[in-house]
């Protein structure tokens, strides 16, 4: 499927004769919303990409630009979705939130879309466990800072399910944050596991401070910036 044009009905045939058809038949996820923009961050910044926003996080980092996936949000049966992406006839497709792992189903639909041959990423939050997404998935784990409010709440053996084709990210409120992210990434290693990526947060630290600190310190990392809010802002559904 990759690199080609993606039909309603090649997923209804996929669907059909997935080996986890019959665990899925009847089951939902609640969703905020699914739509195609620029995939705005990661490894794969800039591929046309279908995202899958869940509904619900357990989780409330100091800026977090999705409050209003928290609540409300539509109650779809898995094949719905899978249907409903298919329609944007794109290879790419990311899981996100929201918290994606909040919901029990999420594995499934995430195993569903590997089966039906789409490259997947899953953006979580680190703070739940990842141990039953399939491998075929690229997670992007986001480890929170002391500056989200939510450090406390990495779960840290998440490091141990990790593979060369996940990415581990940082989201980066000031230089505390800075110096708190660097010491976990060479206390631990974490460029031994998979790329790790250091983003500002927009709107709170300007992006050419953490290029300087990040070359001062030639730090094995990638820097992002959030290209889907440099092309539109900060708005819903891009």
């Amino acid at each position: 499927m990759a690199g080609g044009s993606v039909t309603v009905s090649a997923v209804n045939e996929v669907i059909t004769q997935s080996p986890v058809f019959a665990e899925t038949t009847g089951l939902s996820l609640r969703v905020t919303e699914i739509f195609l923009s620029l995939q705005g961050e990661t490894s794969r910044v800039g591929l046309p990409t279908v995202f899958v926003r869940l509904t619900g996080c357990p989780l409330r980092c100091g800026y977090c630009d999705t409050a209003y996936a928290f609540h409300g949000g539509e109650s779809l049966q898995l094949d719905d979705i899978m249907r409903r992406v298919a329609l944007y006839g794109v290879p790419y497709v990311t899981l996100t939130g929201g918290e994606p792992l909040a919901q029990k189903h999420a594995p499934l639909l995430l195993r569903q879309l590997a089966d039906a041959g789409y490259s997947v990423s899953l953006e979580t939050s680190g703070a739940l466990d990842v141990g039953p997404v399939d491998a075929r998935i690229s997670k992007i784990l986001d480890i929170k800072t002391p500056g989200s409010g939510e450090c406390e709440r990495n779960l840290w053996s998440n490091l141990d399910h990790l593979t060369p084709h996940d990415e581990i990210k940082f989201v980066i409120c000031d230089e505390n944050d800075y110096r708190w992210s660097r010491d976990q990434l060479q206390t631990r290693r974490l460029d031994a596991l998979c790329p790790v990526l250091f983003s500002p947060v927009y709107g709170r630290l300007e992006s050419r401070l953490l290029a300087d600190w990040i070359v001062r310190d030639k730090l094995p990392v990638r820097m992002q910036v959030q290209l889907h809010k440099l092309l539109w802002g900060d708005k819903p559904g891009y």
